[in-house]
């Protein structure tokens, strides 16, 4: 049933974009398929101010994590409507298979979702069933924020199916068995290569730089040329030169950290500042305790 509805980049979306708050879903799912340069920020911690922050970085859509993390429903609208305030998308990473969980991000606001750990071209189809609407899927029709309770529930509705980002996630030696099953789905917009978890499906974890994990990687970015799909990755620490070497082997976007990321980051600094300061001032009052217990 999900096939029956194209989806093409070419899709021009100019008739409703001025009528409803779907054009930043519009406008990212164009660039995604266009293969265009994009940029997105990660968000582990579930507060609309982290969000603000950004948003306000000039990319292009901040993802956040509901898999790994204790962020809820109403958080994530809170998160929603922070980026919508700065004209950036938003897409929620939601638990695998969680059909209830995409509806009601999406009736939330979101501009699309991220689905984890997609191995066939089966899962890509029931995504697909949760993001449109029938007759092409089967989400539920009521009355949410994503319409502005109502206000723009026709125009809504009758763009959503060519406006939503769907992002699938290929993780595991089995979603390399089956790339191009996955990507040339229509409903698919872009393909995020999860490279921890690709590594350990393959025996390998954490060596990202193995050949056996390099060339795999290589099969995706490769499938999502020849299928015109975006294919991304996330790096821990991004640098200049790694973004232009990701941007080199073929990928055409890039999360650029997380909040996690960089509080981790912080800690580590502060750890060494801290112990290169605390050292000296430490054993100098050893020395003195010392030299004052012999008098």
């Amino acid at each position: 049933m999900t096939e029956g509805l194209a989806r093409s980049g070419e899709t021009s979306f100019t008739g409703f974009e001025a009528a409803t708050h779907l054009s930043r879903a519009a406008a990212l799912r164009r660039r995604l398929r266009s293969r265009a340069r994009v940029y997105g920020a990660w968000m582990s911690i579930g507060h609309p101010e982290i969000a603000s922050l950004f948003a306000a970085a000039e990319g292009d859509f901040v993802g956040i994590d509901l898999e790994h993390t204790t962020i809820d429903l109403a958080s994530s609208q809170m998160i929603i409507r922070a980026c919508h305030e700065h004209q950036r998308a938003c897409l929620p990473r939601t638990f695998p298979g969680n059909v209830e969980q995409v509806r009601r991000l999406l009736d939330a606001g979101a501009d699309g979702v991220i689905i984890p750990q997609v191995s066939s071209r089966e899962d890509v189809d029931r995504a697909a069933e949760a993001l449109w609407y029938p007759p092409a899927g089967r989400r539920s029709f009521g009355v949410a924020a994503a319409h502005r309770y109502g206000l723009a529930f026709e125009d809504y509705v009758g763009a959503a199916n060519e406006s939503l980002v769907l992002m699938v996630q290929v993780e595991t030696a089995k979603a390399i068995d089956q790339i191009h099953a996955i990507v040339s789905h229509p409903a698919v917009d872009a393909v995020m290569i999860g490279p921890y978890d690709l590594s350990g499906s393959l025996g390998l974890p954490g060596q990202l730089e193995h050949p056996e994990v390099v060339a795999a990687c290589a099969r995706a970015i490769e499938s999502c040329e020849r299928h015109g799909k975006a294919c991304g990755t996330h790096l821990v620490e991004p640098t200049r030169d790694n973004v232009t070497e990701a941007f080199n082997r073929g990928y055409t976007f890039v999360v650029l950290a997380s909040d996690i990321f960089i509080l981790w980051k912080w800690g580590e600094r502060m750890r060494e500042l801290i112990g290169v300061h605390r050292q000296p001032r430490e054993a100098s009052q050893g020395v003195s305790e010392h030299q004052g217990g012999r008098g």
